[in-house]
């Protein structure tokens, strides 16, 4: 669906790639100066496809961030690779989020071998120059543009904003003449249950400091307004190992209850109103290896 607009308005769609830990979905709020996306220093935090919208009165850019891209190890390293690579067809212009604090990793090679033959306009986006080494960074951007055939590059900082701006008119350059994909004010596309999932994912790889973070996943049972000042939302923690399950759970149950705290916090800030937040905490057996799993779980 698109919406009419007139005079020479531009839109179009910019797939966010790149390896894990490289700031995609920091870079993909503060694009569209909301958070949609959540964002924790463990890598692979982001296992689906989530829509940003940022206005301009030059247009309309809809970014979809993506799974960072690795050598796959198991069956949900594969679906993250296939649902990131799905993100390519829909895409005008692909942002390479490269990591400016260091030279290309192995997965940096990768992710760009993966994109050096599409047919679409590629940047090269280097990011954390706020924390980056200055008298080596250009040393270190030159490695990177050995990756690809770039259209053009920006250094940024997604923490910071630095050099924000010019990299929202670099893409506009390179963005069709056309309508605007969604109504104006529209900022995400992301379904009210992923969003809540999310949020809750969120607060476990924040608050659980083990070896469990790529374990979890969160799926939303229930959603209901109870009344026009509260919802009721019931949802399901899957780890792995019943020790996980404990880790999560913590002693008297004081582990779950702050997970259960900010993420009612981060809920009630996205929709405006009171949340009674029922969390379970279940065990899956090696369920990332689990078609069947994975099926349930939301990620096929």
């Amino acid at each position: 669906m698109t919406v009419e607009t007139k005079g020479n308005y531009k839109s179009g769609f910019v797939t966010i790639w790149g390896r894990p830990n490289v700031g995609k979905s920091t870079l993909l709020n503060m694009l569209i100066g909301e958070k949609v996306a959540i964002v924790t220093p463990r890598p692979q935090t982001t296992r689906n496809r989530i829509s940003g919208i940022c206005e301009t009165e030059e247009g309309q850019i809809v970014f979809l961030d993506t799974p960072g891209i690795l050598k796959p190890k198991q069956k949900l390293d594969e679906y993250l690779v296939k649902s990131a690579r799905s993100c390519l067809r829909d895409a005008d212009v692909v942002l390479f989020v490269v990591d400016g604090t260091t030279t290309p990793h192995s997965d940096d090679k990768r992710a760009a071998k993966l994109i050096r033959n599409i047919d679409k306009d590629v940047l090269l986006v280097v990011n954390k120059i706020d924390i980056a080494d200055i008298p080596n960074l250009d040393a270190i951007i030159a490695e990177y543009k050995k990756l690809g055939n770039f259209k053009g590059g920006v250094a940024v900082s997604a923490v910071t904003q630095i050099n924000i701006p010019i990299l929202i008119k670099k893409i506009f350059e390179l963005m069709p003449e056309n309508s605007a994909y969604y109504p104006e004010g529209t900022v995400t596309d992301q379904q009210d249950k992923l969003a809540i999932a999310e949020l809750i994912r969120e607060q476990v790889l924040l608050s659980v400091r083990q070896e469990i973070p790529h374990g979890v996943a969160v799926v939303v049972k229930e959603f209901e307004s109870r009344n026009d000042e509260l919802d009721y939302i019931s949802a399901n923690i899957y780890v792995e190992k019943q020790g996980h399950k404990l880790i999560v759970v913590g002693g008297n149950g004081r582990m779950l209850k702050e997970i259960g705290r900010k993420s009612r916090e981060g809920i009630e800030g996205l929709f405006g109103k009171k949340v009674y937040l029922d969390l379970w905490v279940k065990v899956s057996k090696n369920w990332r290896k689990d078609e069947a799993a994975l099926t349930r779980f939301g990620y096929k």
